[in-house]
């Protein structure tokens, strides 16, 4: 009989099918009857505008913490939050937990959330979000479609994680059971890396569903996830477009200097006199050039335009039909006198 039992109370050893179903076993002072040897301490600032809020519930912290043997210190001064550990201290990696209680009070997590830390099951998580993006308006727009419009999207990651999520400055903070954290750090950079979290959500929700359908626990679910494709979208251009050189490793050539122009001409052989003789030409050269150029000007005004060519066609035609209308006057001229006459001699008879 005491054979049976010593094999019943055996751990199983070997391959876990699910490791998140495993029940941790509670650890107790009998488990460490001689405490600690060493004095552990951590400490961690926090922003001036949380002062008046830790300095409420600061009593409410000692009497927590204090069930666990470990020493809380609010410094108003220096704006710090420190927890050592005491002699009495049975719990080796609760000065951990306090720790991390720390931390999420001075990220402004609520005390009520803070403190389920402490519990064996439950952990916590600060996510930088900070340094997934360059531009300042990406950055707030991809943290504000995190938060959702009203809240909706985290108070769904909430829901489905089970963990309490907060968006704060350039970090998230999460607290909740190990399995629920690991999914919200994966939904907080798929984010922050252009995905929307609307795939995540969707992805857990029927993750959710498909566990309880006994018939598809040894499947693949990867055709009933949804898929995420990025897509190309064309980015607005720069409107002034800078041509690159060619990469060189040699520096650009020296530029020439005065004395190597003068050189390469031969100026710098001649006297200061004819020097100045020279400059005295160059300039004379150009005030004539001026000068023309505004008397061009000038007599702009006075010059005629030019006449287009007469075409000869034209008058040809134009002679040929005056010639055409002359003997057309001439013929009703006549018929008009012979009816004038026949009238006059009709009013005679």
């Amino acid at each position: 009989m005491q054979n049976q039992d010593s094999d019943e109370e055996k751990p199983e050893t070997g391959p876990v099918e699910n490791a998140w179903s495993m029940k941790i076993p509670k650890f107790t002072p009998e488990d460490n009857p001689h405490g600690l040897l060493e004095e552990s301490k951590f400490a961690t600032l926090f922003p001036k505008y949380r002062e008046q809020y830790l300095k409420e519930c600061w009593p409410l912290v000692q009497k927590v913490l204090k069930e666990h043997f470990i020493v809380a210190e609010l410094d108003l001064i220096e704006g710090s939050l420190t927890v050592k550990t005491t002699r009495k201290t049975w719990d080796p990696y609760i000065i951990i937990k306090a720790r991390d209680l720390m931390k999420l009070l001075s990220r402004s997590v609520p005390f009520e959330q803070a403190a389920r830390v402490l519990e064996d099951e439950i952990g916590c998580d600060i996510i930088k979000i900070n340094s997934f993006v360059r531009k300042k308006e990406t950055f707030l727009k991809r943290r504000q479609r995190l938060i959702g419009p009203n809240g909706v999207t985290l108070k769904s990651i909430e829901l489905l994680t089970e963990c309490y999520v907060l968006v704060q400055g350039n970090t998230v903070s999460a607290v909740g059971p190990y399995k629920g954290l690991v999914q919200v750090r994966r939904i907080v950079e798929d984010t922050m890396k252009n995905i929307h979290p609307m795939y995540n959500i969707k992805s857990l929700m029927i993750k959710r569903e498909l566990m309880k359908d006994p018939k598809l626990k040894n499947e693949s679910w990867d055709r009933f996830l949804p898929k995420f494709k990025s897509k190309n979208v064309p980015r607005k251009q720069p409107k002034k477009k800078v041509n690159k050189k060619p990469y060189t490793p040699y520096p650009p050539p020296q530029p020439e200097s005065k004395i190597d122009k003068e050189l390469a001409t031969g100026e710098y052989f001649l006297k200061d006199d004819q020097k100045k003789a020279k400059r005295r030409h160059e300039k004379e050269e150009k005030q004539a050039e001026v000068k023309r150029a505004k008397h061009e000007q000038r007599q702009k005004d006075f010059i005629p335009p030019k006449e287009k060519p007469i075409d000869t066609t034209n008058t040809d035609q134009e002679q040929v039909d005056i010639k055409q209308l002359k003997a057309k006057m001439k013929k009703f001229s006549k018929e008009h006198k012979a009816l004038k006459k026949k009238n006059i001699d009709k009013e005679n008879n």
